[in-house]
């Protein structure tokens, strides 16, 4: 499939006079192709397309939309490896990864096409009518979940398939019946034509009306500002930085009309190194969490970048452990310029804070590379210091050492929302653990057990979520098939005749759903 650049409204081609290009990540070269900027205009097409086409979309049914999402699939198989070695030269991401990247991609569209032919999303509910209870009869009730309404959905820069124009955002939505249109990520606008081509095909298609998906790329921010003022939108899809994410969430908030907005954000992701784990595999812990840390240049939100453990001899090993383990660590290439300076002066930053002391550096690499960094502090200095708690996307990782579990779980009182939190502990570390799980389960979305966080699957029981500034909504996921919830309301029926009716909730249950009812 050739790049031409152009917007995708609809089933339309829209090309703009002003256009952008992308850069090679490893060299900072443009790459071919020149891409249109959307206009506000165009915005305000994109929009009100979805919004025609929301009522004919959310009245397909299930096993229309799951052959939709499956189709979607194979449209993104069929691009083959011009997908992939674009993708690579815009990201800096290895072949490999992105092979990978794409399965998951493809893999949690067909995973959300399992869930509506399940039917459990839907949760139908019937509590059938009761006319001769006393002292008061009761009407018959039916509830069914529908979508929200079209839905805004930004691309992330460090995932440019599976959290991208296809990724978890769009599936989910397009399985609760949810018109989508895309934000591309300026960073890789050809992989996203290239998947957003791949989406309108599939709409063609399997029949959908013309606005259930639309790509609009270009750099300006206000453009994202300009989707989420929309009325027709009635929800965001958003991951990437705290600050993106909160300006998003105000002007969602500022409409006549507020919207939720779903944003994945910031995260540094606390791993506690409990007694006697440390005291019995320091050395392993310690080159397993450089692997972690170095692991796509630390470009991940899952990034383990707290580590805490008790102060003595065996953190002191791990210490020196993980110094060695630097000194031949990877120097990925970052995803763009942008983000390995913000790299770089966030180390700086957090190098510069007092009681903070560098404990090693990885090599340097090339130019675009990451140079790993590990810094050490004591418990006091972090209580007092809330910087040290910021986010620094890429393998930057601070340790912290605590004098004592009570000074342990104060620490851990005072940080910030996470969407992970990670146990490496031995069995006679249970007890300490048991004193840690009620602190975290207020803290994080998901707990690990002798594991790294990088890494997270796509399952039904998964949780990509926790407290601000995590997300701006800890009730959500955007990994997993409970990342459907965010785009789907219920409606209740009260006496109404079966004609009238979802097909889900009829008498004859035309769907096969599962239904809960109570007689």
């Amino acid at each position: 499939m050739t790049l031409t650049g152009a917007l995708l409204i609809g089933q339309n081609t829209v090309n703009r006079p002003e256009t952008f290009q992308a850069l090679n990540a490893a060299t900072g070269e443009a790459l071919d192709t020149a891409f249109s900027c959307a206009t506000a205009e165009d915005a305000g097409t994109a929009c009100t397309l979805a919004d025609a086409a929301f009522d004919t979309f959310r009245a397909t049914t299930p096993e229309a939309r799951a052959q939709f999402l499956d189709c979607i699939a194979e449209e993104i198989e069929s691009l083959g490896q011009p997908l992939l070695d674009r993708a690579h030269a815009e990201t800096g991401l290895p072949l490999a990864r992105l092979t990978g990247e794409r399965g998951r991609t493809t893999g949690q569209l067909r995973l959300f096409a399992q869930e509506l032919r399940a039917g459990r999303c839907l949760d139908a509910r019937i509590d059938e009518a009761l006319p001769d209870r006393k002292p008061m009869p009761r009407a018959d009730l039916r509830q069914i979940r529908i979508g929200v309404g079209p839905v805004a959905v930004f691309g992330a820069s460090n995932f440019p398939l599976a959290f991208s124009v296809a990724g978890g955002d769009t599936a989910s939505a397009f399985a609760a019946g949810c018109p989508v249109v895309v934000r591309a990520h300026p960073a890789h606008p050809g992989t996203s034509e290239l998947v957003g081509r791949a989406i309108q095909s599939a709409v063609k298609k399997c029949g959908l009306p013309e606005g259930t998906f639309s790509l609009l790329g270009g750099p300006d921010y206000t453009l994202g500002a300009e989707l989420v003022r929309h009325p027709a939108i009635m929800a965001v899809g958003y991951t990437g930085s705290r600050s993106g994410g909160i300006a998003l969430s105000k002007i969602a908030a500022a409409r006549p009309v507020p919207v939720p907005v779903y944003a994945e954000m910031s995260s540094i992701n606390p791993v506690y190194l409990l007694p006697e784990a440390l005291k019995t595999r320091a050395d392993a812990l310690a080159a397993a969490f450089i692997g972690s840390l170095t692991m796509g240049a630390g470009q991940f939100c899952t990034n383990p970048g707290l580590i805490l453990a008790l102060s003595g001899p065996d953190l002191d090993r791990f210490c020196q452990s993980a110094q060695e383990a630097l000194k031949t660590a990877a120097a990925p290439t970052m995803l763009t310029q942008s983000i390995h300076a913000s790299y770089d002066a966030g180390v700086e930053t957090l190098g510069s804070r007092p009681g903070v002391t560098l404990l090693g550096r990885g090599p340097h690499g090339e130019a675009s590379g990451c140079q790993a960094a590990v810094f050490t502090t004591d418990a006091a200095h972090f209580l007092q210091d809330p910087v040290m708690q910021h986010e620094i996307f890429g393998s930057c990782s601070l340790i912290v050492a605590c004098p004592d579990l009570e000074t342990l779980l104060r620490l851990s009182r005072s940080l910030e929302g996470q969407l992970t939190a990670t146990l490496h502990m031995e069995d006679a570390d249970i007890a300490t653990a048991s004193q840690l799980m009620p602190v975290l389960e207020r803290k994080v979305g998901r707990i690990l057990a002798n594991a790294w966080p990088t890494g997270v699957e796509v399952c039904a029981a998964m949780v990509h979520g926790g407290p601000f500034p995590a997300t701006t909504d800890p009730r959500s996921t955007s990994v997993g098939t409970a990342a459907i919830e965010r785009f789907l309301r219920p409606v209740c029926y009260q006496d109404l005749p079966d004609a009238l009716l979802p097909a889900g909730l009829r008498s004859t249950n035309p769907l096969k759903l599962p239904r809960q009812t109570s007689h």
